[in-house]
């Protein structure tokens, strides 16, 4: 008698849907993913096309039925995913449990709202799985990374992010007292988004100013907008430096849904269960 046929016969039916749906490294994981991407891919081209006015006039009826036929299907795919982990709380909450919930939301909420189905869009994130299905390490390593410096940094960027708005605030109040009405600043809210546009370097160009101590004051801005970029920049290649060591592989807890912990790892670093 074949040992592992008993064992996996024996297990539970929560483990056995888990390593379908969570994990990417069993063959019925891999391809469980994989035909997620292809219906994930379908509903977004579904709600695209549906906004195209020509495309809806004459397949109208038929997109509407698609749109809610993967709705149905993902709303089923969330509620096993809560069923199969010992903690669905911990996975709502998650990055992917949101994305999850607001890939389906859309849709229902059509029903009170309407056009709020064309938000359904955001289940293009759900694509980013195809990083675990594809075991794309360096990919998947490099996010962790990336979200391991952000939030390292964030005290620093909510820092940089309060000077600005000071700074904005303050250049908006000058410029609306040196052109005035006038001259289109009929306002220091709307001085205030001049100077937001005229220091992100956008220049939408709809208001400008016609004096020359306004011209040179937006010189001043212009130029130090670029310097102001190279501040956040400069916060997360620091902080990337020191986490770029890391190593973390894509297994999920059974128990938490999270991922992110060290290859040698026999425990969740995030609940304490036995991965």
């Amino acid at each position: 008698m074949d040992t592992n046929t008993g064992d996996k016969t024996n297990r539970p039916w929560r483990q056995i849907l888990f390593e379908i749906i969570f994990e990417a490294e069993t063959p019925a994981g891999k391809w469980f993913d994989i035909v997620l991407i292809i219906c994930i891919s379908l509903s977004v081209l579904t709600v695209m096309l549906d906004s195209v006015s020509s495309i809806r006039a004459g397949f109208g009826r038929f997109l509407y039925a698609t749109e809610w036929f993967f709705t149905i299907l993902f709303t089923i795919e969330y509620i096993l995913r809560l069923l199969c982990i010992r903690k669905p709380v911990r996975y709502a909450v998650s990055f992917f449990g949101i994305v999850d919930l607001l890939a389906i939301l859309p849709t229902y909420t059509s029903l009170l709202f309407f056009g709020s189905r064309y938000l359904a869009v955001v289940r293009i994130l759900r694509v980013l799985r195809i990083f675990r299905v594809l075991k794309l390490g360096h990919h998947t390593n490099e996010a962790t990374l990336l979200k391991k410096a952000l939030y390292a940094s964030r005290r620093k960027i909510l820092v940089f992010l309060f000077v600005v708005l000071t700074l904005v605030v303050i250049i908006g109040s000058a410029i609306y007292i040196i052109e005035g009405e006038e001259n289109g600043f009929t306002s220091i809210p709307r001085s205030v988004y001049w100077a937001v546009v005229t220091l992100t370097t956008v220049g939408y160009g709809d208001i400008s100013p016609n004096t020359g101590p306004g011209q040179f004051l937006a010189a001043i801005v212009m130029i130090l907008g670029y310097s102001i970029i190279a501040v956040p920049t400069g916060i997360m290649t620091v902080e990337l430096s020191q986490s770029y060591t890391d190593k973390s592989t894509s297994q999920a807890c059974p128990n938490c849904s999270a991922e992110g912990h060290d290859r040698d790892a026999e425990y969740c670093k995030f609940c304490g269960s036995k991965l």
